[in-house]
């Protein structure tokens, strides 16, 4: 596979990484459906903190309050300390009930479900005009409650995507990936960067030697 070196031009590189992922992690699960609105929040939470304090924020918010109603009617002081776990518990409080607040003024309801009927191009910008809502939130919503073909980009997806020079570090990697993606390819290949990012390309002391992708990544063969 030493062609796929330097010269491999980025669309077919990004096909071969997702063909070595799946030999090398296997098809994703079935996934079971999402509540549109429950995504939501639970990535608000998932914003500059780690998996544990999300759902540890989740769960918290949840047991004490049951609805989303619930939720906006409450005291910002009582959801802050709820999901106290989170961190910035005070911002992400204002932040979720301002879009708790934004969803009833709207729809009518506390329910994204109308999304469902939109294109994807007015999903994502319904999203994006929510409160705190960034691309990455509005992608992760559209993909694994909606199964619209976009693709979220964490962290460990942009240091994976930079090191194999698939993105420049100045670029905005929504936009210079999407046209990259196989098709029908984007929940998978996501689930799977994530994954190797934090088992193998991690930020500090990657594991390269073990990487799968290491004769596509000029980063990891000039280590």
């Amino acid at each position: 596979m030493a062609y796929y070196h330097f010269g491999v031009e980025k669309k077919r590189k990004l096909q071969e990484v997702a063909k070595r992922l799946r030999e090398r992690y296997g098809p994703i699960p079935e996934r079971k459906e999402t509540d549109p609105l429950d995504l939501l929040i639970r990535t608000v939470l998932s914003q500059n903190t780690s998996d544990r304090n999300r759902d540890l924020a989740y769960s918290s918010l949840k047991k004490r309050f049951p609805s989303w109603e619930e939720i906006l009617e409450a005291p910002e002081e009582a959801v802050a300390e709820a999901i106290r776990p989170s961190g910035l518990h005070f911002q992400r409080a204002r932040r979720i009930k301002e879009v708790l607040s934004r969803i009833k003024s709207e729809r009518g309801e506390l329910s994204l479900s109308f999304l469902e009927e939109l294109p994807v191009e007015e999903a994502e910008k319904w999203l994006l005009s929510l409160p705190g809502v960034g691309k990455k939130t509005a992608y992760v919503v559209l993909l694994f409650a909606f199964q619209r073909p976009v693709f979220p980009v964490d962290t460990h997806i942009r240091r994976i995507a930079t090191r194999l020079g698939l993105i420049d570090p100045k670029d905005e990697p929504h936009e210079a990936l999407a046209p990259l993606i196989p098709k029908g390819r984007e929940l998978e290949l996501h689930l799977h960067l994530i994954r190797l990012g934090r088992e193998i390309c991690r930020a500090r002391n990657p594991l390269c030697s073990t990487c799968p992708l290491l004769d596509l990544c000029p980063y990891g063969l000039a280590r």
